[in-house]
């Protein structure tokens, strides 16, 4: 750029060139003002406005106000050529902002830019929008920026360009995105053959799925897939290989994807991640000397062994990351251990046993005095979550000796620490106290009001506790320098409950008003306040000192504060009223005990965890604050934190010693549920006919079109079934990005499981097979749907209802005629009987179809029973339903036919009359008039 303009070439040189501040600014000063009236004067070629925009660009680069060149910009973006069109977007997104009217101008111009087939001025259009997109411009163009992320004809440098803008965009302005409208096609790019494309949507998807988890669920089965490929099968190109570990920023970003969701209940994911995060384990078993390989594998460690325990905190896996997390926590490198202190604090946070972390527990304290305060922090945040009934006291006696040297940025978060450890783990109250008390004295100014507030709520609603309260704080108060917030507990426990030890030796009243008077002269407006109200609570218990008091409120009623005059005011005329008035005893009783609330604390601490880019999915605190963190979601849809508008002093209401944590502010992704509502079915002229078909056939086809058909084999025993699902490639090109998936209403009640992990690719006119294992475990009616995703120009998705239902769990039952009319009685009519009577439709001769009658029937998996009904067009059958949970339920059927009348009467009894119902549904419609015979 230089070499081809010599006047910008010159105007740098000297720039450079001049040795004082004066002669730049003079330069710079005679440069714009020819600037000026060269953009005044018009008539500019191109080349000359790009040069003296670029000047105008350095000016500004160098820390210069520019105000001129802005339309000059707008118009060389519009420019044909390359070199004219980048100066003009650098300029654009140097020189101007999000909000800048300019920006409205340049709209028009990058559409062009992105809907040309150029593929720089695509980047150069992409590069604009991620800079200085705001609200309106991502609106207008967010759909451009879309459409070259999913074009089969873009570039992969764009396609990687446009996915990263894309996830800008949805970073600054989230609601700009339609994110569930184009889950399905974003995530089809994850199979894209380039992995540089696949990292930067996986980026994308990370980003979306956070906030939509339902309608990204599908990247789950991706990612797994890639995972396998990268790591069991090395499906991937010699570039992408980092010091022969195989992409480990894709593999970071899945594994971390993966912990989004809940486990998988399908066994073929479980085995193949399974065999993934051991195969990951065992490659880093032992460190090698390459720095750059350890680095990237252990990053990818770190990652598979976080995914592990989200999966089963109690498998072989997390035994196996244990030991290695124990070896990591002692490394000489500063970010190994800084990992393996977060990754044990993600295991302690989810492990039903603590044992193996606290064989290390001497080094993880340790790690507190470790020079990179990371290192402490994360140290810190371990033996929060790591502490329990049995070590609580030596980890919050080893906190309290390391907050006195800690350094004033853990100090804050330190003391709520302690606080929530001591009070949620505290074996008695006495130790509670003295470690409060003792907490406050070394934290000072660190110590937050909700820690007194809580010191005051347990000592309230704590009567065995009030004396030695009492006790212990007058004598903290006796120190020479005492912080003011224990001149706060000290005012408030010694004015409710200083009567308990006026008669001790060294704790008379007036050794009580010394201690804590001395301490108001260096005390703010507030806490004067709350001195005055002990001392009036103390002109009632202690008469022997109320001259004293009565001096005390005079002074006070003085002072230039408003609060501190009326208080000292209303309490000297309580004061000053006769000894036998009981208005004053009535007015200073005791105070009653707070009712039952949780901590204000837990709010506090979780508030400190803000919001980040990338959500953790697990809180610190041990399992059970993760439980209840669970649960709270489950209730709520979404956790908040109660901000700054929660009121602290409702945080005195309310006392337990061992509180509930209850609430993680936020810094936890939304919980995993799967919707109820199945997928939006397919429609077409012969769908539902060959659905019905097949309810009562064994094989046939489920669906067909011009680019694909799905063909069904089945074979059922008791509960158990196996479906054989035929997918065929019908045209010339192959099916990228085959995805599919199942989708079952009620999972206590059925289960549908894929054998192996299904192929992401199907060949021209080539068929595939996928295996699919059913079992019944409890009635259902609402068939699973197959959901059938893939590329093949563009994107198509077709859903369809899988011929699962009840009847296929039917086995045979043979009876005589007595035996089947015994039981016909003995179950009876309604409830348990379901009956119709519709019409039906003869056959070709007039005749009744008796034939398809018995074959309807006996697909259902009834057994015939001949020779029971005396009337031979009668059909009589039999059969018992295998449920693995709710176990077997018996079913009669009689069917009888009336050629004269065109009708058809179908009787069910069953010991379950949803069975009987749902049967009876099931059976009729092929037989029924209209129903059988519709075809397109």
């Amino acid at each position: 750029m230089a070499t081809s303009m010599r006047g910008l070439t010159q105007f740098i040189a000297d720039i450079r060139g001049a040795r004082v501040r004066d002669l730049e600014e003079k330069r710079i000063n005679k440069e714009m003002a020819n600037i000026r009236k060269k953009f005044k004067d018009g008539n500019l070629d191109g080349y000359q406005k790009k040069k003296y925009v670029a000047k105008i660009i350095f000016t500004y680069i160098l820390g210069y106000k520019v105000d001129v060149g802005h339309m000059e910009a707008v118009n060389l973006i519009s420019s044909s050529k390359y070199s004219e069109k980048q100066i003009g977007y650098l300029a654009v997104t140097l020189l101007m902002h999000e909000n800048s009217d300019f920006l409205r101008l340049v709209v028009n111009s990058i559409r062009k830019d992105l809907d040309g087939n150029n593929e720089i001025d695509n980047c150069l259009a992409l590069h604009a929008i991620a800079n200085v997109g705001g609200s309106e411009m991502a609106e207008a163009l967010v759909e451009d920026v879309h459409r070259l992320l999913i074009s089969p004809t873009s570039q992969t440098f764009v396609k990687k360009k446009a996915a990263l803008t894309l996830l800008r965009l949805y970073r600054k302005h989230p609601n700009v995105i339609p994110a569930a409208e184009w889950a399905l096609r974003i995530i089809s790019i994850m199979d894209d053959m380039d992995l540089g494309v696949v990292i930067c949507v996986t980026s994308l998807v990370m980003a979306l799925a956070q906030d939509h988890l339902d309608a990204y669920a599908v990247c789950y089965t991706k990612a797994v897939d890639r995972l396998n490929r990268l790591v069991i099968e090395h499906e991937y190109a010699a570039t992408y290989a980092y010091y022969k570990v195989p992409s480990p920023w894709l593999q970071v970003k899945l594994l971390r994807l993966l912990q989004y969701y809940p486990p998988s209940e399908d066994p073929t994911i479980r085995s193949v991640l399974h065999q993934v995060l051991q195969t990951t384990m065992n490659n880093s078993a032992e460190p090698t000397r390459n720095v750059q390989h350890n680095n990237a594998q252990h990053a990818v460690l770190f990652e598979a062994i976080g995914l592990a325990i989200h999966l089963d905190s109690s498998s072989p896996l997390v035994g196996t990351a244990a030991v290695l997390l124990a070896r990591f926590i002692s490394s000489k490198e500063t970010n190994v251990r800084y990992l393996g202190l977060d990754t044990m604090a993600h295991l302690a946070a989810r492990a039903d046993s603590l044992e193996p972390i606290k064989r290390h527990q001497s080094t993880i304290i340790l790690s507190l005095r470790d020079k990179d305060i990371s290192v402490r922090r994360r140290a810190l945040d371990l033996l929060y979550s790591m502490c329990d009934v049995d070590n609580s006291e030596l980890i919050v006696g080893e906190l309290l000796r390391y907050l006195r040297v800690a350094d004033y940025a853990l100090r804050e978060e330190m003391v709520l620490k302690i606080a929530i450890l001591t009070e949620k783990y505290a074996n008695s109250y006495k130790w509670y106290v003295d470690t409060i008390l003792q907490l406050i004295s070394a934290a000072g100014d660190h110590v937050g009001d909700e820690v007194w507030y809580r010191v005051v709520q347990i000592v309230t609603n704590t009567e065995d506790l009030q004396e030695y309260a009492a006790k212990v704080v007058f004598e903290h108060l006796r120190a020479p320098s005492t912080h003011e917030s224990l001149v706060k507990v000290g005012g408030y426990i010694l004015g409710e409950y200083g009567h308990l030890i006026a008669n001790e030796p060294g704790y008379s009243p007036i050794e009580q008003f010394q201690v804590l008077h001395s301490k108001s002269q260096f005390c703010v407006a507030s806490t004067r306040s709350l001195l005055l109200s002990t001392y009036i609570k103390w002109v009632n218990v202690f008469p022997e000192i109320k001259p004293q008091l009565l001096n005390i409120f005079e002074r006070y009623r003085h002072v230039l504060d408003a609060e501190l005059q009326q208080r000292a005011c209303e309490f000297y005329a309580l004061a000053s009223r006769p000894d036998d008035d009981e208005f004053l005893q009535n007015v200073c009783e005791e105070m009653p005990p707070f009712p039952p609330r949780v901590s204000a604390l837990l709010g506090r601490l979780n508030m400190k965890h803000g919001d980040t880019e990338d959500k953790r999915t697990w809180i610190h605190g041990g399992k059970e604050a993760n439980l209840d963190q669970e649960i709270v979601k489950r209730k709520n849809g979404t956790a908040a934190a109660d901000g700054e508008d929660q009121d602290i002093l409702g945080s005195l209401v309310g006392l337990e010693i061992s509180p509930t944590i209850t609430d993680a502010a936020g810094t936890i992704p939304e919980p995993f549920t799967v919707s109820d509502g199945a997928p939006r079915l397919s429609i077409g002229p012969q769908v539902d006919h060959w659905f019905d078909k097949l309810t009562y056939a064994m094989e046939g086809v489920l669906y067909e079109d011009d680019q694909i058909q799905i063909g069904v084999k089945s074979r059922y025993q008791g509960h158990i079934g196996q479906l054989a699902i035929y997918i065929g490639n019908k045209i010339s090109a192959s099916l990228t990005s085959f995805t599919t998936t199942i989708h079952v209403a009620s999972l206590d009640a059925l289960s549908v499981t894929f054998a192996k992990m299904p192929p992401s690719t199907i060949n021209p006119h080539t068929q595939v097979q996928q295996l699919l294992h059913v079992e019944c475990k409890k009635m259902f009616s609402i068939p699973p749907v197959l959901s059938v995703s893939y590329l093949a120009g563009s994107h198509q998705t077709i859903a369809v209802r899988l011929p699962v239902v009840v009847t296929k769990f039917f086995e045979h039952v043979k009876l005589g005629q007595s035996d089947f009319f015994e039981r016909w009685k003995l179950i009876g009519g309604p409830p348990r009987e379901s009956q119709s009577v519709f019409p039906i439709e003869l056959n070709s001769a007039g005749q009744l179809d008796l034939a398809k009658h018995r074959q309807v029937v006996s697909g259902h998996r009834l057994n015939l029973l001949d020779d029971i009904d005396p009337n031979p067009n009668n059909i009589v059958a039999a059969g018992v339903l295998h449920m693995s949970v709710d176990g077997k339920v018996g079913c009669l059927l009689r069917l009888e036919p009336n050629r004269e009348a065109k009708l058809c009467r179908l009787t069910l009894r069953s010991t379950s009359e949803t069975v009987a119902s749902e049967v009876q549904k099931l059976i009729q419609k092929p037989l029924k008039a209209g129903e059988s015979t519709r075809k397109p």
